[in-house]
């Protein structure tokens, strides 16, 4: 029986998991690229050195790259700070990673696999319990889940096994892409088997969020369309397109979080109190909320969602070049580097309520925060003086925490006012942090907890509400791009979504 998961405290914080996974076999696809070895291979060193993986495991990376296991355990070393303890933890780790090369798409390689990874479960008496993490390239997956079926490795060996495969975003490029994916997918897995990832679910603020609002009692009543003016979700980048231009040509911002992250963000956020903090109660709340999104018109698009595109400026005082000017960017580039949303959610809890997203590149800071505002008094005692309105504010990245803001009294002998706020932090709190999603997620996977995992229907309902966004903006292409200086908060048709109701960006 799979053991309940571990808090994500536990693992973030660097506290020993009270209770380690069960002994288990976990083959890295796509082992010899950047995700490997900076997100996977540190979070699971990371979970290894809290004791929270088994004292039996087998990490296997596979692909084409010709590597020794020597070889690759030097990689993975390069990829970690081996430094004190960490040293002592490194010759355990290292005595549990393999290497096996082969093609994506040929039958023999995963057949050696197989016999690889039955080889291992004898050595290490893993019992069969087996991950397959999809880190390749999105066009490669239909490939590796067809041969995975095919030679038999999609099937637990016994009843008390389990085998369970890990899917990176993008899951899917459109509505129907993700369909088909999905179809491909279940045809060789069960539901129950498949982990769909999205890392800003891993993230201590996001999962705090659920225990913010259903945790406490003051906060649950006050979380609706009677107390809260407007939300408003922030996910901007300092950063360009850098080296991604191939990827981010043919994806934009829409694709790259507006479906996945900042969607994740806002179900969780307008979600039900789930009946328990299970998998299947707490996503089918979230499915209900995309659900319950007013679809996307043709003319709603045009009203309620901006694009931009970065001209050449300065982000913390160094120019930077406009995106067309980006290596491997077309000079005519259509591609939205910023998108702005409000959308409605047409429940009895949140009838009336805007929610304002928005993300981009090449903005003045590096931020992810959920803003929630709340509606003013209902009746201005302290007149002629500007009252700014109560906001509580989760932030996510780079500095994980909660602040609360309200007005006081200055000292003094007259009545001067001025907004405060209390803050909560991570750091300060409970101490630096490894700030590893991964570390979280993968704990999460080997323990069978799919909480914080998307389900095929809810990946298909994100897609059903951008698909009119993109249909729309293939049919008209931008005039005006690009359309927002490096170094600003985007074009200022995004400042109008609010604006035009009298409410405004929260730009610090």
């Amino acid at each position: 029986m799979v053991q309940a998961p571990v808090s994500s405290a536990e693992v973030i914080a660097g506290f020993p998991c009270t209770i380690p996974a069960e002994p288990f076999s976990i083959v890295i696809f796509g082992a010899s690229g950047d995700l490997t070895r900076r997100k996977l291979i540190p979070a699971l060193f990371d979970l290894h050195a809290n004791a929270c993986l088994a004292p039996r495991f087998a990490i296997t990376g596979f692909a084409r790259t010709k590597m020794s296991d020597a070889e690759f355990r030097e990689s993975c070393a390069q990829a970690l700070r081996l430094e004190g303890a960490r040293k002592e933890k490194w010759q355990e780790f290292a005595g549990g990673l393999s290497y096996h090369g082969g093609q994506f798409d040929g039958e023999d390689s995963y057949r050696s696999l197989a016999q690889h990874l039955e080889a291992l479960d004898r050595q290490h008496q893993l019992g069969g319990n087996r991950l397959f993490y999809l880190a390749v390239p999105p066009e490669v997956y239909p490939a590796v889940i067809e041969q995975l079926g095919r030679t038999g490795l999609s099937k637990p060996s016994t009843e008390k096994s389990f085998v369970r495969i890990i899917v990176e975003k993008p899951f899917g490029n459109d509505l129907a892409s993700a369909r088909a994916l999905n179809r491909q997918v279940l045809a060789v897995f069960d539901e129950s088997q498949v982990y769909r990832i999205d890392h800003y679910l891993g993230k201590e603020t996001v999962q705090n969020l659920l225990v913010f609002r259903f945790g406490n009692g003051i906060f649950e009543p006050l979380w609706n369309r009677n107390y809260i003016d407007h939300v408003q979700i922030t996910a901007a980048e300092t950063l360009g397109v850098e080296r991604r231009a191939s990827f981010y040509e043919s994806t934009g911002a829409v694709r790259d979080m507006v479906q996945s992250h900042l969607m994740q963000l806002l179900a969780l956020v307008a979600m039900e109190p789930p009946a328990t903090f299970e998998s299947t109660p707490v996503r089918n709340e979230k499915l209900k909320v995309l659900q319950s999104i007013r679809p996307l018109t043709p003319q709603a698009v045009a009203a309620d969602v901006v694009r931009g595109q970065y001209a050449a400026g300065k982000v913390d005082g160094k120019s930077v070049p406009a995106y067309r000017d980006e290596p491997g960017v077309d000079k005519n580039s259509a591609t939205e580097t910023f998108a702005a949303a409000r959308l409605w959610i047409d429940n009895w809890r949140w009838a009336g309520v805007p929610f304002c997203l928005r993300t981009g590149k090449r903005l003045p800071r590096r931020v992810t925060e959920i803003a929630i505002q709340f509606r003013r008094a209902p009746h201005l005692l302290f007149r002629g003086r500007d009252l700014a309105p109560n906001r509580l504010v989760l932030n996510i990245q780079p500095e994980e925490g909660i602040s609360l803001s309200f007005d006081a009294k200055l000292p003094g002998p007259e009545m001067l006012l001025k907004e405060v706020t209390m803050d909560f932090c991570y750091r300060t709190a409970f101490g630096a942090s490894a700030d590893n999603a991964y570390a979280t997620l993968l704990n999460d996977c080997m323990r069978g907890d799919a909480t914080l995992f998307d389900r095929a229907d809810t990946v298909e309902a994100a897609w059903e509400l951008v698909q009119p966004i993109l249909d729309a903006w293939r049919d008209a292409k931008p005039t005006d791009f690009p359309n927002y200086p490096a170094g600003t908060w985007g074009p200022p048709a995004a400042g109008k979504l609010l604006e035009d109701d009298g409410r405004h960006w929260r730009n610090q």
